[in-house]
């Protein structure tokens, strides 16, 4: 018995990728601390912080992994796990008590689902948002271990294919998701330069009206179409942040096929122009 007086699922695994979250996996830990039968870490080799330490102290199976991406890296936590169900979190997010309680009526009832979507509450700035694409958020994280895999050509916001059907969950996850000018800024052009990436490996084309156009629909999808003025000033600003990196996604795209045909002409032995 646990210091919450329930059980945990043996059954349920959780899985946490990290590198470098010192600040954040403690918090992430304790919220499912008594929820699973084992908790597996699988660490960045690249990390160099207190991470792998503070998991240990909780018990978790920590392994230390050369990093393959988001999707690959979460192929590798399934096999790794022994549950039968995995549930992922990262280490800037709390599972909520009733989530948590959810997942327990769930798996101890028997379900015959091969996974759950997820609602997410978003903290940016430490304001919650309440749109802008930011919320509901489903995330789909709570999945039987031999019904999914993750497309590991997709190389940012990355999701798992299910072998049956998903339902829905009521309970929340709490994610820390910004907390400063400068975290935006460098986790908005890794996901653009990785969007741009996924786009070029697709065979996507990029035209130059498409440097005005795609912003402008950025603009209006994230600030009309998903409520974002309902985020007030915070909703106006992130919808100006997220146009802007559309830019951005598509200079990468269009620099990365400059490069591709630079080369095929340089193959063909012609000039460069």
């Amino acid at each position: 018995m646990t210091s919450s007086g329930a059980e945990p699922i043996a059954a349920l695994s959780v899985a946490i990728i990290a590198r470098n979250e010192e600040r954040h996996i403690d918090g992430a830990l304790a919220s499912v601390a008594d929820l699973a039968g084992e908790i597996v870490a699988v660490i960045d080799s690249r990390s160099c912080d207190a991470t792998e330490a503070i998991c240990r102290t909780y018990g978790v199976r920590v392994y230390i992994e050369p990093w393959r991406g988001f999707p690959a890296q979460r192929n590798r936590a399934l096999d790794l796990c022994t549950g039968a169900w995995v549930l992922f979190l990262d280490a800037d997010e709390r599972v909520l008590p009733d989530l948590a309680d959810e997942i327990r009526a769930a798996l101890n009832g028997g379900t015959d689902r091969a996974g759950f979507w997820i609602p997410r509450y978003n903290l940016f700035f430490g304001q919650r948002l309440k749109g802008g694409g930011w919320y509901p958020d489903y995330q789909l994280r709570l999945m039987r271990r031999d019904r999914a895999r993750y497309d590991e050509a997709r190389l940012v916001h990355e999701f798992a294919a299910l072998d049956g059907p998903a339902g829905r969950m009521r309970g929340h996850l709490l994610h820390l998701n910004i907390e400063g000018l400068d975290e935006l800024w460098r986790k908005q052009q890794a996901y653009a330069i990785q969007e741009a990436q996924t786009l070029f490996l697709a065979g996507a084309a990029v035209r130059w009206r498409t440097f005005v156009g795609a912003p402008v629909r950025e603009f209006y999808r994230r600030f009309i179409a998903l409520h974002g003025y309902r985020d007030g000033a915070l909703g106006l600003f992130l919808g100006a942040v997220m146009a802007y990196f559309e830019v951005v996604k598509y200079v990468h795209l269009k620099g990365l096929t400059v490069f591709r045909e630079s080369g095929a002409k340089q193959g063909r032995g012609g000039a460069l122009y």
